[in-house]
């Protein structure tokens, strides 16, 4: 835009030139301002996940209510979100956006409270230290300790179902928070933008909020280093380490960083306008230039008819109905589907796949996550967004890109099928057998006489290469103390320990990996896979916007956003915490009830994980090749009726006649 036509743009606003220099009117100013909102808004809700192996070790949870808990929060937000996105243009998109990051900040100070309403941190205390003097091991002739009474038992469950209480009310008041932000973003991005620099800004604005999870896991893996119970005890007090298998990291200190983060982001929605300046590219030429100038003064949205609660429910189903019945809306949104539910599982349980997988820490899990895969979220990103501008990419060409996008993805998936640890062997008194064949030894015989805890757990290596779940179990009867460094040096005299060349001796801790050089190869394909898979993102959002009629844009997104809640985020989580826990070898034991998983068949964990997101890549790439041959025919019958034009007027008008003139009305409203 000259500088003439800026000039006569800006008198024809009430505030006159003040609102050209405002720089809460420009639409770059609110890209930078809601990639920094969404970015913080993710790192919350990504926290959860970056936490979640903790917060089931803490609490005693299984990964099916971990999975549970993490997709809890889209149940406020598909109750709302078709609701809000209805109104995008008939409110103050920004200031709903403000309130709605402050609901956010609010779950994340609720998130934490379990910590501090529950009492410090009780594992199986087995190390003998200055603090504490009881030791975990066999004491010939003891009587087995009763596994739990009545009272452990009420006060076990009344303590997780008030934990599970403020979990669940935190999550959903963070879908509440959530609603407005991302379609009210992308809607607000799109109308103000110009149609050049949208799928650019669109695609900053994903990878800024890819970013998001990012940080998520990089600041679990620092909050995670710490002791969880670090403002109740100190450090001297402290005698387990982050290697210790019953290690449990402060993981309620990230919420507290990360909803203050939110509050601050959210401060700038209440200074942008309702309306502004439609953007203009300054290389586009004069014949360009005019028009964009016409729409942008006649742009207005304060000009839509007020729609009533009462109405918007009794059109919503025909204009829900109008837009399921578009092929390419519909495809590209199952097509999102199948990769969200992907998204889901990494999100959600990577960081304990890896952990479990390669026994490494949370928190060095978690900082591969965030340093890894995220960038190459990232990466694929804007590597779409700039391809699509690069080569201003039609339709068809956009679902071509997605097609093989997934197909490399898929293909560089497979090999992580094979890249992995075979399952340590161990000892329990009991296990199960159809997952554990081969893997687990009976000690029962052996430490019968020990008076071990049913309950207890604190790994142990034996000299024979096989992991015991305690001291006691492996019927060590003396431990070797060093009260210099307050550590375990090893046991010995162990009864079940038979290692013709090593003795009856075992160390503290688990006994590891063995696979550990397939570590860095896994993470190398797993960085590959999800570039080439999140290239789609922009070109499926860009469908999605140019597929549908410009005045029910708001309402498209909103609809897009409720299927893949109900397909997709919903679902997801549980689906992948599901099959986690059919992979279970060994359940802990808690006052007598389950509690989290101790040990898992590394090869079904694997093979299921890796296997299950590679079905929904297929699925995803299946539905984009649809995508494709749709717009291929819709072009060949555009070239048709270019060839034709009499012919296509004559239909256009019978098209006109069958039009019913309360729809027509209806369709504006």
């Amino acid at each position: 835009m000259t500088a003439t036509n800026q000039n006569i743009y800006c008198e024809n606003q009430t505030k006159s030139k003040k609102i050209c220099r405002n720089p809460f009117n420009s639409i770059k100013v609110f890209v930078v301002c809601h990639g920094l909102l969404q970015l913080s808004q993710l790192l919350l809700s990504g926290y959860l996940k970056s936490s979640i192996s903790t917060i089931e070790k803490r609490f005693g949870l299984s990964s099916q209510t971990s999975g549970i808990l993490a997709a809890f929060n889209e149940i406020g937000n598909t109750v709302l979100i078709v609701f809000v996105s209805y109104f995008g243009s008939r409110v103050h998109r920004p200031r709903f956006i403000g309130f709605g990051a402050l609901i956010v900040c609010l779950a994340g100070f609720i998130m934490c409270l379990p910590h501090f309403i529950m009492g410090p941190y009780e594992y199986d205390k087995s190390v003998a230290s200055i603090h504490n003097n009881m030791t975990d091991i066999c004491q010939l002739g003891a009587v087995n300790p009763s596994p739990s009474t009545d009272q452990c038992l009420t006060k076990t469950e009344k303590e997780n179902k008030d934990v599970l209480t403020i979990l669940f009310i935190g999550q959903t008041l963070l879908g509440i928070g959530g609603v407005p932000i991302q379609p009210f973003g992308i809607s607000y991005i799109d109308d103000f933008a110009s149609k050049r620099n949208s799928p650019v800004y669109l695609g900053i604005l994903f990878a800024a909020t890819m970013m998001g999870p990012g940080v998520a896991f990089i600041l679990g893996s620092a909050m995670l280093r710490y002791y969880v119970d670090i403002d109740k005890f100190s450090a001297s007090e402290i005698v387990l380490t982050p290697g210790d298998p019953r290690w449990i990291g402060a993981w309620w200190l990230g919420f507290i960083v990360a909803a203050t983060i939110v509050a601050l982001t959210a401060i700038p929605y209440f200074f942008f306008p309702r309306t502004m300046p439609k953007e203009q590219v300054t290389n586009e030429s004069a014949e360009e230039s005019e028009p964009a100038l016409m729409e942008a003064v006649k742009y207005n949205p304060d000009t839509s008819e007020p729609v009533s609660l009462a109405k918007f429910i009794k059109v919503f189903p025909k204009v829900l109905l109008r837009t399921m019945k578009n092929p390419i809306y519909i495809l590209v949104v199952f097509a999102q589907a199948n990769l969200a539910v992907m998204a889901c599982g990494l999100a959600t349980f990577m960081a304990k796949f890896l952990e479990r997988q390669f026994s490494i820490t949370a928190s060095l899990a978690n900082l591969m996550i965030g340093t890894v895969n995220i960038p190459g979220a990232m990466a694929g990103i804007i590597i779409g967004g700039f391809i699509i501008k690069r080569f201003q990419l039609s339709p068809r060409q956009c679902s071509a890109m997605c097609v093989i996008g997934l197909l490399c993805c898929v293909l560089l998936a497979l090999p992580l099928l094979f890249l992995g640890c075979q399952t340590q062997q161990f000892a329990s008194p009991q296990a199960d057998p159809q997952l554990s064949a081969g893997l687990w030894h009976n000690v029962t015989e052996c430490s019968s006489e020990c008076g071990c805890s049913k309950s207890a757990f604190n790994p142990i290596c034996g000299a024979d290469g096989i992991e015991y779940i305690s001291p006691c179990y492996a019927g060590c009867q003396e431990v070797n103390f060093d009260y210099n460094v307050n550590k375990v040096l090893n046991y010995t005299g162990c009864r079940c320990i038979m290692s013709p060349g090593s003795g009856s001796s075992a160390s503290p801790g688990s006994c590891g990996s063995d696979c550990y050089h397939l570590f860095l190869p896994f993470m190398v394909l797993s960085f590959l896979a999800v570039s080439l898979a999140t290239t789609s993102q922009t070109p499926s959002f860009i469908l999605i916007l140019r597929s549908v009629n410009p005045a029910e844009k708001s309402l498209a997104i909103g609809i897009q956003f409720m299927l893949l809640r109900i397909l997709a985020w919903l679902p997801g989580p549980v689906m992948f915490g599901s099959m986690i826990d059919s992979t279970c070898i060994l359940w802990g034991k808690k006052c007598g009830a389950k509690a989290a998983c101790q040990y898992y068949n590394k090869d079904l964990l694997r093979q299921r994980f890796i296997g299950l997101q590679i079905l929904f890549e297929v699925g995803a790439l299946i539905f984009f090749i649809a995508v494709y041959f749709v717009l291929r025919h819709k072009c060949k019958v555009k070239t048709e009726e270019e060839k034709n034009p009499e012919t296509h007027k004559l239909n256009e008008k019978q098209e006109n006649l069958n039009v019913v003139p309360s729809q027509e009305k209806e369709v504006s409203s």
